[in-house]
């Protein structure tokens, strides 16, 4: 695929016009013709690689004033046609766009600390129903009616318009994004064409990357600020305090803004909520016309996540009256409050994503309702991540939780004792078992008739990082495996 520069909203220094045939940020995959974007980097400036793009056989450099200094050398040597901007990030994200040009007529976004994965999985599930061809992109890959790996929640430009291409090309018309704070500060999702972008929630993570919660929510309102396009739909969940300042933000630039909670003035607002062993039943106001729906899904947040997926599809333009008619068939999100086993005594276990304080906390409380007995909760936290959060991990649990279990998550470099110590500094009563597959088994034996176990932290994860390795683990299987060793079965 041929494409010249200027196709591409690209300007070399001194005008110069070239053939582009591809795009690459790493110079081992750069290829003859590409363009090479040379980025700024945590530890290191992508420009110290452009003299290797060059000798792969790059033909423009895309970088900013730093890059072109710290490479100077080699683009004299090469002469490729070279174009400086301050934002290269952006710049790069536009031409993977018209690079590709092509992406599903109808994309959406969500945004937010918790919530992401449901939501989207949700908004493809409901397109689905209503015949179309959706996907979902984000931490579990991309699933729907066209499957594909994704290395990133939300996935670098040049591999994501090659994703919407593809999905394109595949006859996919709709689709949902997770936009991480990562992807978003880097700019991952610029040159994606939204119809409508979410907001479910904002809670202390990612402070390693992002340093202070300022720069963190920043991150989060640069989808309104930045990429949703002014005659776009913003859906918030106005519970939040920041979904009420994101509001003011989408106000400020005349995007339309729907209003999601339990409270007033929601313009799609849950107003009763009754649980069940199996589920929920809501009552839901939509600008004055009452639903009442019931969820096969356990966890009462799961409310305000298919209210914001059911948002996200009607404003892309779907008829309310049609979506709500879906709602009763939507399925859980795989490692999202999922059933993973069942005792003979009926004490069940579930595996949960939650990896903050605020989720640990909320998928605890969530649980609650739907439980006679006791909580048992696991916990852990991830190694080379944001330490703060890790006695506020073992607090949360310790508050909401009948018995903790501190365990390992995926420690990678870091000393695994050393993390449960400080997850232990916030729940000093808990029980600590470094080994995981031990700690599902001591937590599963410990259920009676009418209790629940929770499985926090890695989800749909189906490998454990130790050091640099990965090994095999899946917390679902895991608990299965526990349950017929008690029960019998093995």
């Amino acid at each position: 695929m041929l494409k010249h520069l200027s196709e591409l909203g690209l300007t070399a220094q001194g005008g110069r016009e070239v053939h582009i045939t591809g795009l690459s940020v790493d110079s081992r995959q750069t290829r003859e013709g590409h363009l090479f974007a040379a980025l700024p980097g945590a530890r290191v400036h992508g420009a110290e690689f452009v003299q290797f793009a060059l000798r792969m056989g790059a033909r423009a450099v895309l970088t900013d004033p730093e890059g072109a200094r710290i490479a100077a050398e080699a683009i004299e040597a090469h002469d490729p046609a070279l174009i400086v901007v301050e934002d290269p990030r952006q710049a790069l994200a536009y031409a993977a766009a018209l690079y590709f040009g092509r992406q599903p007529a109808a994309m959406v976004a969500v945004t937010g600390t918790n919530g992401k994965t449901s939501v989207a999985t949700f908004t493809r599930q409901i397109w689905q129903q209503l015949g179309q061809r959706a996907i979902n992109i984000g931490t579990t890959g991309v699933e729907g009616d066209w499957h594909a790996p994704s290395p990133h929640t939300t996935p670098e430009p040049i591999t994501l318009h090659g994703m919407l291409a593809e999905a394109a090309d595949h006859g996919v018309t709709h689709g949902a994004m997770e936009a991480s704070s990562h992807g978003l500060a880097q700019r991952r999702l610029d040159g994606v064409r939204l119809l409508a972008a979410a907001f479910t929630n904002f809670t202390q993570d990612h402070l390693d990357y992002h340093a202070t919660f300022e720069a963190y929510f920043a991150a989060k309102a640069g989808l309104f600020t930045r990429v949703l396009p002014e005659d776009g739909v913003a859906v918030v969940n106005i519970d939040d305090p920041k979904g009420v300042e994101l509001e003011g933000l989408c106000a400020e630039r005349g995007i339309d803004v729907m209003r999601v909670g339990r409270s007033e003035p929601a313009d799609l607002r849950v107003v009763g909520q009754r649980f069940d062993q199996t589920g929920q039943d809501l009552r839901v106001d939509f600008v004055g016309n009452i639903h009442q729906i019931r969820l096969d899904l356990i966890g009462g947040f799961q409310a305000e996540n298919v209210m914001v997926a059911a948002g996200l599809v009607m404003a892309s333009g779907a008829d309310p009256e049609e979506v709500f008619s879906c709602l009763p068939e939507l399925k859980g999100v795989r490692g999202r409050m999922e059933l993973a086993a069942t005792r003979e005594n009926g004490a069940a276990i579930f595996v949960d994503y939650a990896h903050t304080p605020d989720a640990v906390a909320t998928a605890i409380s969530a649980l609650r309702p739907h439980v006679m007995g006791r909580i048992v909760a696991i916990v852990g936290a991830g190694g080379d991540r944001d330490r703060t959060k890790r006695p506020l991990m073992g607090k949360a649990a310790a508050e909401a939780a009948d018995i903790v279990i501190v365990t390992d998550d995926n420690p990678r470099s870091e000393d695994p004792a050393s993390i449960r110590a400080e997850v232990l500094v916030g729940a000093p009563d808990a029980i600590e078992v470094g080994d995981r597959a031990e700690a599902i088994l001591r937590g599963v034996d410990a259920l009676q008739p009418g209790d629940a176990l929770l499985i926090c932290g890695k989800g749909h994860e189906s490998g454990q990082i130790v050091g640099e390795d990965v090994f095999p683990f899946d917390d679902v299987e895991q608990a299965s495996i526990a349950v017929a060793a008690l029960d019998g079965a093995l």
